[in-house]
């Protein structure tokens, strides 16, 4: 099946998924009873990689200590990095911040939309300037977060993972879904059907009001090749855990060399002077003193 061939049953799956959405979408979140640029910007930063039930407790605590632009412009780095802990990726703070003082600073704190500007803000990538198109000024665009991308995938090319078609007609069949009002509901919809029903591992066909249409459906299902699984790697290997376990600590106060390898397990600590440049780069932390660490001022 070719991206164009759901145009023809595009507003009959439309109609199937709306429905369903005023029935079961989180229509609670917080993000999603505002249209302010800002708070949504928050929210997508915060939600890159971070499941829903874990930020929204930073979401809320956020927007009373920094509830606009300029208040978030004004914030110290250290500040920004401490307020973020247990969200993980750490530069998305940094990042956020730096939108923050682009808008203030280059666009006088209105919020730019024009596609160049809004895309040469620090942080936001095609994913985040579609979520904020689409999301606050309901424009019809796509918005191809990971679960939007599955419900596609598997509803319109009939393949069970985004990971095993190309980039271009994923997008065209997206695309091609998007209704000409109502994009805003019509993405939050697809969102919440992929977080909630057409899942990545035992998804619930019987209950998917785009079952009956499903191109995946109708070729039996089949499982994603072995070449798009990513092999299991431990956290606790990884430099992103040994990164982190840095920062945590830095957020305490500032420390020296040798109390920084002390806390990472044995297998990280030949490469402390690696992370420790590679944050530093990053404007994560700083240092103050020889081999004395802290986050950045």
């Amino acid at each position: 099946m070719t991206a164009t061939s759901a145009t023809p049953d595009a507003p009959a799956a439309r109609e199937a998924l709306a429905a369903w959405y005023a029935v079961n979408g989180r229509h609670d979140l917080p993000w999603r009873q505002i249209r302010d640029p800002y708070a949504v910007l928050v929210s997508e930063v915060m939600l890159q990689q971070t499941q829903v039930e874990r930020v929204l407790p930073y979401y809320r605590a956020w927007l009373e200590r920094w509830p606009t632009f300029d208040a978030l412009a004004a914030a110290a780095p250290a500040d920004v990095i401490t307020a973020w802990r247990g969200l993980g990726y750490n530069r998305r703070a940094l990042a956020l911040r730096a939108a923050a003082r682009a808008v203030v600073e280059r666009h006088g704190g209105s919020f730019p939309w024009e596609p160049q500007e809004l895309l040469a803000l620090p942080g936001v990538g095609p994913y985040t300037a579609a979520a904020l198109r689409a999301f606050v000024r309901d424009e019809p665009v796509a918005v191809l977060d990971t679960n939007i991308a599955r419900v596609v995938t598997r509803f319109v090319l009939g393949a069970p993972s985004h990971r095993e078609v190309p980039a271009a007609p994923l997008h065209a069949a997206a695309a091609a879904l998007v209704p000409p009002a109502g994009a805003r509901d019509h993405n939050l919809a697809l969102m919440d059907l992929g977080a909630l029903v057409c899942t990545a591992r035992n998804p619930d066909c019987g209950g998917c009001p785009l079952a009956p249409a499903c191109a995946w459906r109708a070729a039996g299902c089949p499982p994603p090749e072995a070449s798009a699984r990513r092999p299991a790697v431990r956290f606790e290997a990884t430099a992103r855990f040994a990164r982190g376990r840095l920062v945590d600590r830095l957020r305490s106060g500032p420390a020296d060399e040798a109390e920084l390898a002390a806390i990472l397990p044995e297998s990280h600590r030949p490469r402390l002077a690696e992370y420790l440049a590679a944050l530093e780069a990053e404007g994560l932390v700083a240092q103050i003193g020889a081999g004395a660490w802290a986050l950045p001022a």
